[in-house]
C-alpha cells in the first residue's frame, strides 16, 4: 500500500510503498477513505511521543472494512465505520465503565502503531471500537470526527457540563477551536474565540461566535472581561501553549471552569499554568482526552438531525503527498478549518 512514512523524528516525511496490514485478533483492517491532518500528528512527528520508527502518522479515520481478525463478533468486510483516536482495550474498569478514552491498555492508531496517512490501517479491539457511520454521513465527515470534534463535543458537554446562556471563550480557532465554537453554540452559549487568524476568525463569527478577538500582542484575558462582563464562565485552551493555556485561565470569571484540549507539552519541565488564580478564585481545571465509541451515538444523531454541522469545518482535501509535505510545518499553519487527506488523491 501506499502510505506516508518518517524514519525519524523531524525528519521529512516521504510517499512510500509498504507492506499492507494484517488485521490483528480482536481487530479489523480500514481502507481508508478519508483521514484528517491534525496538530497532534505534528507533536508525533515533532518527537513528543514515544512512537518506533519508521512511522505512520495519522488518526483521525473513515472508511470500510477491508478484513476482520480472529474474534470478532459484530462487523464484517464492507461495513462503513469511523473510530475515536483512543481504542480502548474493551476489557479494564475504564473501558467497562465507558471510559475508554482513559484506558490504561490504550492503542492509537498513528501513535502507538502505524495510523491512517495510508490506503490501510489496522485498527484493535473492533467490538469495543469501532462506530457505524449512518448512510446520510460522509466519510470525510466522519473522520472529522475521530478526534478534534469529538474532543471537543465531550469537552463542553461532559467535562464543563456547558448551560445556555453562559459565556464560552475559545483560544484558537483551528480545528478542534472551530469545532468547540460551534458545539457551544448549539448548546446555547455565548461564544468569544481567539485567535491570531483573522481568516479563522471570520469562519468562528460564521459558526456562531458572538465575539471575536485576533491575538496580535493585544491583553486577552482583559478583552474577554469586556466583552463578557466579568469573564467567561468556561473557557477552552485549543492551541496547547502556556500562552494560549494562561490566557483562557484568566479569561475566567470566578468559579470558573477551564478545559485544556490542546496538547500542552513540557519545554523546559513542566509547563507554567497561574495556579494562584486558581486556587484564589476557586477555578476548576479539566482534561478533555477524546470520546470513548459508546457515546458517539448521541453526537451522530445531532449531527443526522442537522444540530450539529462538522462538515462546515473542512477547508480543503489534498493527497497523500501533500499530506507529507505539509506535516513538518503544520504547527505554524493557519487553516481556518479542517485539512483533510484522501490516500486516494
Amino acid at each position: 500500500m501506499r502510505a506516508v512514512v518518517f524514519d525519524e523524528v523531524r525528519t521529512q516525511p516521504d510517499v512510500r510503498e509498504v507492506a499492507k496490514p494484517q488485521a490483528p485478533v480482536g481487530g479489523v483492517v480500514v481502507k481508508v477513505l478519508a483521514t484528517g491532518m491534525c496538530r497532534s500528528d505534528w507533536h508525533a512527528w515533532a518527537g513528543h511521543d514515544d512512537i518506533a520508527m519508521p512511522h505512520v502518522p495519522g488518526h483521525e479515520l473513515a472508511g470500510v472494512i477491508d478484513a476482520v481478525g480472529e474474534g470478532v463478533q459484530h462487523w464484517k468486510v464492507g461495513d462503513r465505520v469511523t473510530v475515536p483516536f483512543v481504542c480502548g482495550c474493551g476489557t479494564c474498569e475504564w473501558c467497562l465503565a465507558g471510559d475508554a478514552q482513559v484506558c490504561p491498555d490504550q492503542q492509537q492508531p498513528g501513535f502507538t502503531h502505524w495510523g491512517s496517512f495510508a490506503e490501510f490501517v489496522a485498527l484493535h479491539a473492533a467490538d469495543s471500537n469501532l462506530v457505524a457511520i449512518p448512510d446520510s454521513v460522509e466519510y470525510t465527515t466522519a473522520a472529522s470526527l475521530g478526534c478534534r470534534f469529538a474532543t471537543a463535543y465531550r469537552a463542553l458537554a461532559a467535562r464543563a457540563q456547558v448551560k445556555a446562556g453562559e459565556w464560552v471563550t475559545v483560544v484558537g480557532a483551528g480545528g478542534v477551536g472551530l469545532s468547540a465554537v460551534m458545539i457551544a453554540k448549539a448548546m446555547g452559549a455565548r461564544v468569544i474565540a481567539v485567535d491570531r487568524n483573522p481568516e479563522a476568525l471570520a469562519v468562528a463569527a460564521r459558526l456562531g461566535a458572538e465575539h471575536t478577538v485576533l491575538a496580535d500582542g493585544a491583553d486577552i484575558p482583559a478583552a474577554i472581561n469586556a466583552l463578557s462582563g466579568g469573564g467567561s464562565h468556561v473557557a477552552v485552551d485549543a492551541v496547547g501553549s502556556e500562552q494560549t493555556c494562561a490566557d483562557a485561565i484568566l479569561s475566567l470569571r470566578r468559579r470558573g471552569r477551564h478545559v485544556q484540549i490542546g496538547l500542552l507539552p513540557s519545554i523546559e519541565g513542566n509547563p507554567q499554568v497561574p495556579m494562584a488564580r486558581v486556587i484564589g478564585w476557586e477555578l476548576d481545571l479539566l482534561g478533555s482526552h477524546g470520546m470513548a465509541a459508546v457515546d458517539y451515538p448521541g453526537m451522530l444523531a445531532l449531527i443526522e438531525q442537522g444540530a450539529l454541522q462538522p462538515q462546515m469545518l473542512i477547508e480543503r482535501t489534498i493527497g497523500l503527498e501533500e499530506a507529507a509535505a505539509l506535516l513538518p510545518g503544520f504547527d505554524k499553519a493557519n487553516p481556518a478549518g479542517m485539512t483533510m487527506v484522501d490516500p486516494a488523491l
